[in-house]
């Protein structure tokens, strides 16, 4: 998924599910900064205070892609969560490692991961954990069917799109790849990269696409990611609405009919290819009121002077040294961050491990 899912669409469900505008607008923040927090390291400042910040995405062609270690740390966790085939924690201990780390939708790793997000939402980074929660979870609609981890399991042959209006048509991938694109060309960036879902494009990232591959089983997938995302959308809201009454597993609607008939009408009428685009319409669609909680003024700023860095350390670009200032304990930029190490540490050493999956 990308930045018009991750952060306009969080928004909408966090509205829908009785969220203010603040609160809704700090979680979709979190949701999306998950894509753009790409770097690592300790920040020093003047007084001699020191902060470790951690990332959790690499950029695509990023060499800590080809390390293991830092797959384990970022995609895994935040990106493509083991589903342990589906199946409750102590089901198929014996399965092979590699299986069990394939993303699974909505599965029991998830909501266990969703559940310790709710029982920390009394924690000063409780609205910023649950945005990162919310941009893994969703993830594991998009992501599933792939691992996070260099595997001939990602691997995947005829990669096509069988949308009924063409968006994505065949000739138009010729152009890059050749007439012979549906046979070759995802095997090729699989065998460069085989992470994650390299080898499927952007395809599982588009909402308005209906497309098929054929898996490293041999087997034939289809995806319909209009229908998927709708139903990410409304299992977000439900979420949201256990993490208000703070009662994980408490059963809740989800999207009313007015919000699901409005996110799926805009999935298939916003096609452009690049998220920004599309986040650019959603971002319109909301200041002209489209939905039940009436106009607002949305934005997102990963970098630049409004960003959650530049506020909380009066600079958005990387320095030998900052000033130090009070309030940076309490920004939104550390709290997120915070929160980045606690999903982490959670996922890994306290319930992956109930699966038998031992991630680094």
């Amino acid at each position: 998924m990308q930045i018009d899912f991750h952060h306009a669409v969080t928004y909408v469900a966090a509205r829908a599910a009785a969220f203010d505008h603040p609160e809704a607008e700090k979680i979709a923040y979190c949701a999306q900064y998950v894509d753009d927090a790409v770097k690592t390291g300790i920040l020093t400042f003047q007084n001699k205070a020191m902060y470790d910040r951690t990332c959790s995405a690499h950029k695509a062609l990023d060499y800590r892609n080809m390390e293991e270690l830092a797959n384990h740390r970022v995609w895994l966790p935040f990106h493509f969560l083991p589903g342990n085939d589906g199946n409750p924690p102590d089901q198929n201990p014996d399965q092979p490692f590699v299986e069990r780390v394939v993303c699974t939708k909505d599965s029991p790793v998830a909501q266990d991961m969703i559940a310790a997000c709710i029982r920390s939402r009394h924690k000063p980074y409780g609205l910023h954990k649950l945005g990162i929660t919310l941009h893994t979870y969703a993830d594991t609609w998009a992501h599933r069917g792939f691992a996070g981890i260099k595997n001939e399991i990602n691997d995947i042959r005829d990669l096509k799109d069988v949308s009924d209006a063409g968006l994505y048509p065949q000739d138009m991938l010729a152009r890059f790849f050749g007439k012979l694109f549906s046979r070759v060309a995802a095997k090729l960036v699989g065998d460069v990269l085989p992470l994650g879902h390299g080898a499927a494009l952007c395809f599982p990232d588009l909402p308005y696409l209906q497309w098929s591959y054929q898996n490293s089983r041999g087997q034939t997938v289809f995806r319909d990611n209009t229908l998927d995302f709708v139903e990410a959308a409304d299992s977000m809201c439900r979420v949201m609405k256990q993490y208000r009454a703070g009662t994980p597993g408490a059963p809740m609607t989800g999207l009313d009919n007015a919000y699901r008939t409005l996110v799926g009408k805009l999935f298939t009428e916003f096609t452009d290819e690049e998220g920004k685009d599309r986040h650019a319409k959603w971002l319109e669609a909301i200041r002209e009121g489209v939905f039940p909680f009436g106009p607002v003024n949305l934005e997102y700023d990963p970098d630049g002077r409004k960003s959650w860095k530049h506020i909380a350390l009066g600079t958005s670009k990387d320095a030998a040294e900052y000033p130090w200032v009070e309030s940076f304990l309490t920004s939104d930029w550390k709290y997120f961050h915070d929160a980045l190490l606690d999903q982490r540490f959670t996922l890994i050493y306290d319930i992956l491990p109930t699966y038998h999956i031992c991630a680094a």
